[in-house]
């Protein structure tokens, strides 16, 4: 009968246990010097060691030729724990026993010496899941068991485990096995199996285990059930993921704005039977990446996913803040919390991408965080796309001259000729430019005002001289607040005047506010006509 890789490949021995030298070192040398304690308590996530340690210190205490703190596991005391045939030491799962009178069984029967082997062991899983009153039952024995009774107690949630119980045991906690340790137990076991494992599979497989080495060996089971060899498309198949090109196209999909691309690339993944919520956790991992890239200082080499060459994550953060990513990592997270109870998580993973490629001022957490983000584009280039002019409307039929040479048309009326006819010929009233000084202005700005009022000038303003007067026309309100502020409208107003060679004056006004002072030019214009011919006029 087949027998699953994390059952037929558990460890034997102390020195087999992959990633957790500081305990098992600690348990050996206990052994060997007779410093036994008679309670251990077990903590880490799930698939590091646990349960493992706990049967193999199980058989170390009872063995007959013990070899340096290790079982032998060829004595009559280890083949029969290893095979469950001797009933002094028991394996208890917590969830299921967690009742008083469970533990009062237990208690009652680690009063009788063992029959077969040296110590009664009691390993009692996920200890976590107890009841308080089986907690209660079990204080008093774990405190003072018999000599010949030792007590293991593994759980995956110390929170859960009342402080009386933890201080009655030596406390070990296991650690999240490395990657790189993972991905060599995997070579290695796909070797002996006779399978046919890549080093870039085995990489990813080590990144997906999440640090727990059984869950690896399970991932490994069910790729190679495929039979053919095991590299990364056939992890990221098997596992429902993209690969990692894929999902670095997809992520750069999302720096670039790329929406109808981003939204295929989801459509793929959803045609293919991938996880949407898998996907977008795997664009958390690679944004985790890039944060430290963007971040850290020094060699980061060690701390990157193995998953993705460090040449593309530090070129998909070219032109990324680093309030960007935090802020895509908020709005993914949202996204993941909501398809747990989405009915269509398509829809959800699509307007997630919506919201990703078309980041507004609102998603960043504060304004710093928004001017870090304009900087960065700033120093690598904001593309700008021309707006397409606009058709020109050909006037109906009955109101264009006739053309040239057309003897049998009625003589144009120059004078009846519409309105509409008459002002295209009327020579355009000339609109205000721009000052050509404004960008040397902002130059001479550098480090005089605020950096984020020069941020936001640079990108969201521009400036017209009218006589002594600079008025400065803003894109949106924060950039009119930030200008207008005392200081850097004082600091505006000498270096404009220093340029101009005359006292400046400084206003600063919306674009909005703009349009409508050009719209009132002309009433203006008129009521000054009729004021210098006499003629009284009441505005309203």
């Amino acid at each position: 009968m087949y027998q699953a890789l994390y059952r037929k490949w558990r460890p034997l021995r102390f020195a087999d246990v992959i990633g957790q030298k500081h305990i098992t070192d600690t348990l050996r040398s206990q052994l060997q010097s007779g410093r036994l304690s008679h309670a251990y308590l077990f903590t880490g996530t799930r698939g590091t060691g646990k349960t493992t340690c706990a049967k193999i210190l199980a058989r170390a205490v009872n063995c007959e030729h013990p070899v340096g703190g290790d079982p032998c596991n060829e004595c009559a005391s280890c083949r029969g724990i290893l095979d469950g045939s001797v009933l002094d030491v028991l394996e208890i799962d917590a969830a299921s026993n967690n009742g008083v009178d469970n533990i009062r069984d237990i208690r009652d029967a680690s009063q009788y010496t063992p029959a077969a082997v040296k110590k009664r062991v009691y390993i009692i899983d996920e200890v976590h899941m107890l009841s308080q009153g089986a907690f209660n039952a079990l204080l008093k024995t774990l405190e003072e068991p018999p000599p010949h009774v030792l007590f293991i107690l593994a759980t995956t949630e110390i929170h859960k485990v009342p402080a009386t119980i933890l201080s009655r045991c030596q406390r070990f906690d296991f650690r999240r096995i490395t990657p790189e340790d993972i991905a060599i137990r995997l070579l290695e076991v796909a070797q002996a199996e006779g399978i046919p494992l890549t080093e870039g599979g085995a990489r990813l497989i080590a990144r997906l285990s999440d640090g727990a080495m059984r869950d690896a060996l399970s991932m490994l089971d069910r790729t190679a059930a495929g039979g053919a060899t095991i590299d990364e498309d056939a992890v990221s198949q098997s596992v429902g993921i993209l690969g990692g090109e894929r999902a670095a196209e997809l992520m750069d999909c999302i720096r670039r704005g790329a929406l109808g691309r981003a939204v295929g690339l989801i459509g793929e993944c959803y045609v293919d039977g991938r996880d949407l919520s898998a996907v977008l956790d795997q664009l958390l991992g690679l944004i985790r990446d890039m944060l430290l890239v963007k971040t850290a200082k020094g060699n980061i080499s060690a701390m990157l996913s193995p998953a993705y060459p460090e040449k593309t994550v530090r070129e998909l953060c070219q032109g990324c803040a680093a309030s960007t990513l935090i802020a895509y990592t908020g709005m993914i997270q949202e996204s993941l919390a909501r398809m747990k109870n989405a009915s269509n998580r398509r829809v959800e993973a699509e307007l997630c991408l919506i919201r990703l490629c078309s980041l507004g001022a609102d998603d960043y957490d504060s304004l710093a965080g928004r001017v870090e983000a304009l900087e960065e584009k700033v120093k690598h280039g904001v593309p700008a796309a021309a707006a397409a002019p606009a058709p020109a409307q050909a006037p109906p039929d009955g109101d264009r001259p006739p053309p040239p040479g057309d003897a049998d048309a009625p003589p144009w009326d120059e004078a009846s000729a519409p309105a509409q006819e008459k002002a295209k010929a009327a020579p355009a009233k000339p609109k205000a430019e721009s000052w050509p000084l404004w960008p040397k202005l902002l130059t001479n700005l550098t480090g005089k005002i605020g950096n984020a009022a020069h941020v936001n000038l640079k990108l969201s303003a521009r400036g017209e001289l009218q006589g002594n007067t600079l008025r400065i026309y803003a894109d949106d309100s924060v950039t009119a607040m930030l200008a207008s502020a005392a200081p850097t409208k004082e600091a505006i107003a000498r270096e404009a005047s220093a340029l101009i060679g005359e006292p400046c004056v400084v206003k600063v006004r919306e674009a909005e506010q703009a349009e409508e002072e050009a719209d009132a030019s002309g009433v203006n214009e008129i009521l000054d006509n009729a004021r210098k011919q006499g003629i009284e006029v009441t505005e309203f």
